[in-house]
């Protein structure tokens, strides 16, 4: 499958984060970005694109920050996924096999679409479906689960004391 971009893996953990906050408190994200050992300005990008597709909220002012639009079993991990990479396909087909020297390049040789592309963007398509069918809340239900105690407490922590 295509490799998504960097910030995505980012944008997941800040929503994560955020998914944790409560109701009516922010981080800012300048907090978000030292909690993760990111620099400000590649984070704020990835928190812009998020606004951007309504899936945080941005603060304005000294006390503002960033929280999640919408409550977290609302929000799948595709709408963060496209918020950074876009919701455009993975996979573009350019119809080589009708541009080489070899085969024809007659139109109505050409009547169905190409086979690879439509079992790519098949397979395509279960991905999709399977990161609608996750939401935040789903991960904060993993982090439960599969965080240890010392880093749980630590980020708990680090939460209390930033959030506004």
């Amino acid at each position: 499958m295509r490799r998504l971009g960097d910030g995505v893996e980012a944008a997941l953990h800040c929503a994560v984060i955020l998914a944790a906050l409560p109701r009516n408190k922010v981080l800012s994200g300048r907090d978000l970005a030292a909690l993760h050992g990111l620099s400000e300005s590649y984070l704020l990008k990835h928190l812009r694109a998020l606004t951007a597709a309504a899936v945080t909220e941005a603060l304005p002012g000294p006390r503002g920050g960033y929280r999640l639009a919408r409550r977290a079993d609302e929000i799948s991990m595709l709408d963060v996924v496209e918020a950074i990479d876009g919701p455009g396909p993975a996979y573009v087909c350019r119809e080589i096999r009708q541009k080489g020297d070899v085969t024809t390049n007659a139109p109505c040789a050409y009547k169905a679409d190409c086979f690879i592309k439509r079992r790519m963007l098949a397979a395509e398509k279960l991905w999709r479906d399977a990161l609608r069918s996750q939401t935040l809340k789903d991960l904060l239900g993993d982090g439960e689960v599969e965080i240890g105690d010392h880093n749980k407490q630590a980020v708990e922590e680090f939460i209390g004391d930033k959030q506004r």
